[in-house]
């Protein structure tokens, strides 16, 4: 029998830079959701707290214990935050600040922190104001 030849490819960005700034600016706004994923995992120690999904313009930061509901809640907090928009812009209410999604037994805080769409899911009777305070500190 024949061998196969795998073949394999890789692909690597190239980054064009004529001015160091945008360098600075993209490294600072990484500190920034690397700084903003840390403060969500400690939040996550908590047992109330269920998990969090983090996004921003390039990756996903994914802590949730349920892992087999992470499609689900990607899903349900992308609608939520799209929805939100969309009722905001359509009533001329300005940009939205939070939405809280409750639910029978969770509730779930989707928010905008710095170009970071945060989402963290929460048993129902946890104070979620306090949570959102907190990771806005």
């Amino acid at each position: 029998m024949a061998k196969k030849k795998k073949s394999m490819s890789e692909t690597v960005d190239t980054v064009f830079a004529e001015e160091s700034a945008p360098i600075v600016e993209a490294l600072e706004e990484k500190q920034v959701s690397q700084d903003l994923a840390t403060c969500l995992s400690k939040m996550c120690e908590r047992p109330e707290v269920l998990g969090f999904i983090l996004r921003d313009a390039t990756t996903a930061t994914i802590n949730l214990k349920e892992p087999e509901k992470i499609v689900d809640y990607a899903l349900l907090t992308s609608q939520a935050m799209e929805s939100s928009q969309e009722i905001s812009q359509m009533f001329n209410l300005g940009d939205f600040e939070s939405t809280l999604i409750e639910g029978k037994n969770m509730k779930t805080l989707c928010f905008v922190l710095d170009e970071n769409r945060v989402n963290i899911f929460m048993e129902k009777d946890v104070d979620h104001a306090d949570i959102l305070n907190s990771v806005r500190q």
